[in-house]
């Protein structure tokens, strides 16, 4: 009995520890590199976060994978809404675990103008406790990283469907320029 009262305590500290890690707004976004692909090329060296902070707000939006009905639904929207975006002074950043050879097919196949970051062993989405170990797939969240490096905006569910998640984030952006 003893002993399972002592792994429950050990169980409840350790998950205790894990939400306490959960990143909010106000916080420094976590720095990180990964590969990207766009429609016209793939750059294996990558791309460094703590490089792009200062020059424009940062959208992070993480998706599952290419090819799915929401993902392309995701990246249609913000690509439709490009010009828009980049007018917020905004710079999307998509992130998946998918291979950069799978995100140049589909950004080519979608005609999208932003980059596809591979995260391909999900470092990056679970920095940003925004992967989903029960899948294997990243979570579908939205981050907005302000010219600072802060944390602005955080969507943990962002939602395809619902036209008023992409209203949110498009304020938000018009907040920080």
């Amino acid at each position: 009995m003893g002993k399972k009262i002592c792994v429950l305590f050990l169980s409840i500290l350790f998950f205790t520890g894990l939400k306490s890690q959960t990143l909010k707004v106000g916080d420094k976004a976590p720095d990180f590199k990964l590969p990207y692909a766009t429609k016209d090329t793939i750059v294996f060296e990558g791309v460094r976060l703590s490089d792009l902070i200062g020059k424009r707000n940062i959208v992070l939006a993480f998706y599952p994978a290419d090819w799915s009905g929401g993902c392309t639904t995701q990246m249609c929207t913000f690509r439709d809404n490009f010009v828009e975006l980049s007018k917020l002074d905004a710079e999307v950043l998509g992130i998946s675990g998918d291979y950069v050879f799978s995100h140049r097919e589909w950004a080519k196949h979608l005609n999208l103008q932003f980059k596809l970051l591979s995260d391909h062993k999900h470092e990056v989405a679970k920095l940003y406790n925004s992967y989903d170990e029960n899948s294997g797939f990243n979570k579908r969240t939205v981050f907005v990283i302000d010219k600072s490096g802060k944390i602005a905006y955080i969507n943990w569910r962002y939602n395809v469907r619902d036209q008023s998640h992409f209203e949110e984030l498009k304020k938000v952006l018009s907040g920080l320029k």
